[in-house]
């Protein structure tokens, strides 16, 4: 009897060793690990309250058009029963960071991750989110410059993306770390610039940002997330300070 008590014991403290030992290294969706927490990460939503958010235009969060829900963010479509919510920013700015995002489109869904805003307009640089195979968006701009994980209407993501398709999560990384930039997609790199140069001066002047000043030149940067009338998802939104 006393051995099988030992035996009994012995296998709960190696589970719990494991559960503990897994907490380390992965978590519940909108939660930190200890490596995280210890490596500089901060969640910028919570999984259930509109903290730290508010409209782009207005100091509250919009009141219709955007749905918090089982620990999903999620901007509907304007409804006879709900009006549009608008786009959505960070209370707080940053200037030097890496951004980590999950989200999910519907089909022929348009969305964006936008980054230098100034907070008072919606202008920006733009992560596009989009179903390539079914928006018209897709086919606009110039050599692909308005399609999925490129800089909206500036440079179009490198050839062969992975791109898990609508209704499917799919990951975002933007890094700003100065004047350099990169976008990535599910963990494949799909831009890489430098701003505040000439070469970026004569990219702007030659994008729909040419009458737009200073565009892309901000220092501290709020984080938006754009309402364009379609349903997309985002969970799991996640910054940590480049110092």
């Amino acid at each position: 009897m006393k051995k099988l008590i030992y035996v009994f014991a012995a296998a709960l403290i190696f589970i719990s060793s494991g559960n503990i030992a897994k907490s380390q290294t992965s978590n519940a969706d909108n939660t930190l690990t200890a490596k995280e927490v210890k490596d500089g990460w901060k969640l910028l939503w919570d999984g259930k309250t509109n903290a730290g958010w508010r409209g782009y235009k207005t100091p509250t969060f919009p009141a219709t058009g955007w749905e918090l829900k089982d620990g999903v963010l999620t901007v509907l479509p304007p409804s006879a029963q709900s009006k549009s919510g608008g786009d959505i920013i960070t209370i707080d700015s940053y200037k030097n960071f890496e951004l980590s995002v999950d989200f999910m489109y519907t089909p022929g869904a348009n969305s964006g991750i936008k980054y230098f805003i100034d907070g008072k307009t919606n202008v920006g640089c733009e992560y596009q989110v989009l179903d390539d195979k079914l928006h018209p968006d897709a086919k606009l701009g110039i050599n692909g410059n308005r399609t999925m994980a490129g800089l909206y209407d500036l440079i179009p993501p490198k050839a062969n993306k992975i791109d898990n398709g609508p209704d499917k999560w799919n990951h975002a990384t933007i890094i700003v770390n100065g004047n350099h930039v990169q976008h990535f997609l599910n963990s494949q790199m799909t831009v890489e610039y430098d701003r505040n140069n000439q070469a970026w001066k004569d990219l702007v002047a030659k994008s729909k940002f040419k009458t737009s000043p200073g565009f892309g030149e901000v220092v501290d940067s709020h984080i938006l997330l754009q309402d364009h009338g379609n349903k997309v998802s985002y969970k799991n939104l996640k910054l940590r300070d480049i110092k």
